[in-house]
């Protein structure tokens, strides 16, 4: 192995990764439904998976936001039951493998696992609908151990505005603002990957703990909706969050968005959602790669986003989200979550020096779910729960 990669796994076997957003689970369900002997993650799961527990530790992994994603289109009550199914298998998997991954809670939770060799894991919903306007829903999942809610995943909801989707509420409603504030008072991260730059901006405004970006870069280097506007990473700083850089090709390199377009609607063409990474949904994605070939982003596509992030936010508010296994396409150099030494030998080669490599994996996350954790307290001291709902803030939902 190369030198640079020796020195990169030097770093993070002191320094590990806590990576934003993975979504394991999702493509567990998608699958296998779950059937976690056909998909045994302590063995090589490189045909079907990005992750797998032995390439978590040659990736230099120490903490992994689980993402308890479902999909938009799911409503209602149907999307609560598939969180809380999300939710289970994160947990069945912590449970069969107590050697590598334990479930953590708080910030003293991950320090801990990291010095015990554990891989701490963390769950973090995807998407509002998930909580179906409900406040109490909302303290449900965190109760079951959720830590961060992403606003919105690709459609506007009834409250929130996604960065893909048509805006109905110019940014948060009334009851959104509320959702952000019973966050707050939680402990729950607010998460402003996938949302509207106009509902970053109204939620930066209106949370009192630091917000997060789980799986987001930067929209000045690759414009795309998904990314960080520079105003709106100039304000970290002030707020204390965090911007955790995706590694998504579509998301970091110009040229692949408009190739994802066309990918995307082939997808649809074929009858399948554009997500769909099953082995069917690979198989189309692969014949068209092979009809129109792909642009490639690279480890420096990411590293030159991190840069840039950087300038404007600042090392103490960077972080890395993957979203692996949440995606069909990923960067050469970055396939899986084996990838991260390349990443930090890049970074190395830019004169990043290791303080800062190590806010950016280890430090900074931790920091932000401390900081939530006291705000939470201090919150609870001063107000008990919302139960406030969305008809009373905003009105009676429109029909979508």
């Amino acid at each position: 192995m190369s030198s640079a990669g020796d020195v990169a796994r030097d770093l993070l076997a002191r320094w590990p990764v806590v990576d934003g957003h993975n979504d394991l689970p999702w493509a567990l369900r998608e699958q296998v439904r779950y059937d976690l002997d056909r998909r045994d993650i302590a063995a090589d799961q490189s045909a079907h998976l990005h992750t797998d527990l032995p390439r978590l530790r040659a990736g230099g992994v120490g903490a992994q936001f689980w993402s308890v994603y479902v999909r938009a289109d799911y409503a209602g009550d149907t999307a609560v039951s598939a969180t809380l199914e999300q939710i289970d298998v994160v947990r069945e998997l912590v449970d069969r493998y107590p050697d590598d991954l334990r479930l953590v809670l708080d910030a003293d939770g991950m320090e801990a696992a990291r010095a015990d060799g554990r891989i701490a894991s963390l769950m973090g919903a995807e998407g509002g609908h998930s909580i179906n306007n409900s406040l109490a829903t909302l303290r449900a999942l965190h109760r079951l151990g959720v830590r961060y809610l992403t606003l919105t995943h690709n459609n506007t909801i009834d409250w929130a505005d996604s960065a893909t989707d048509e805006p109905r509420h110019q940014g948060l409603s009334a009851f959104g603002a509320e959702v952000v504030r019973e966050m707050n008072r939680c402990g729950m991260l607010v998460d402003l990957s996938h949302v509207s730059a106009d509902t970053m901006r109204d939620a930066l405004r209106v949370s009192t703990a630091p917000v997060i970006f789980s799986h987001s870069s930067s929209r000045a280097v690759c414009d795309h909706p998904r990314n960080i506007p520079d105003d709106v990473l100039a304000q970290l700083p002030a707020n204390g969050g965090v911007a955790m850089a995706t590694f998504v090709p579509k998301f970091v390199l110009p040229a692949a968005v408009e190739w994802t377009l066309r990918a995307d609607e082939n997808m649809r063409a074929h009858g399948l959602h554009h997500l769909d990474t099953t082995a069917a949904g690979m198989a189309v994605q692969r014949a068209f790669e092979a009809a129109n070939p792909r642009p490639k982003a690279t480890v420096a596509t990411v590293a030159d986003h991190l840069d840039h992030m950087r300038e404007v936010a600042g090392v103490d508010h960077l972080g890395i989200g993957g979203d692996f296994d949440g995606t069909a396409f990923t960067p050469d150099g970055l396939a899986d979550v084996a990838g991260y030494p390349n990443l930090i030998a890049e970074l190395q080669d830019r004169k990043w020096s290791e303080g800062d490599l190590a806010k950016l994996t280890w430090q900074n996350a931790v920091r932000t779910l401390r900081a939530a954790e006291d705000v939470a307290r201090a919150e609870q001291r001063r107000r008990g729960p919302s139960h406030a709902t969305i008809e009373q803030l905003d009105g009676a939902p429109a029909a979508t």
